[in-house]
């Protein structure tokens, strides 16, 4: 009988939990639109990239890699999408005969990363209790 009771409690926390998101996002909406959530930066590997590369003027595929705690593969693949979406820029070159990939984050994806921030604190605010 406690058991089910403690179910109960769980599912009906759920459900007002469920609801006051469903407010919370419904307020954003009506203060700034529809939200404009950008999926290409939500991922953790590309937020990382730009995060990292938002507080330093560039960092090479090495830098990125190591601070990242990531495959050269999968780093690849992601900077490729942000490249592509025109948020970093990717310069090769050669040092004492060594290639050297040096990324940097372009206007475009400081822009989107300030957006995509500010999307975020304002669906915190809505989630905070009052």
């Amino acid at each position: 009988m406690a058991k089910q009771n403690a179910l109960r409690k769980g599912d009906q926390q759920k459900k007002r939990t469920e609801a006051r998101l469903l407010r919370g996002v419904q307020a954003l909406e009506e203060e700034t639109g529809p939200p404009a959530f950008d999926r290409l930066i939500h991922e953790r590997l590309r937020l990382g990239i730009v995060s990292a590369l938002a507080v330093n003027e560039s960092l090479t595929f090495i830098d990125l890699r190591e601070l990242l705690k990531t495959t050269d593969g999968n780093l690849s693949v992601h900077a490729r999408k942000l490249e592509e979406a025109e948020y970093i820029t990717c310069t090769k070159s050669f040092e004492s005969r060594m290639p050297k990939t040096e990324y940097r984050l372009t206007a475009a994806g400081r822009r989107a990363l300030e957006r995509y921030l500010d999307h975020m604190e304002a669906l915190i605010q809505t989630m905070r209790p009052r």
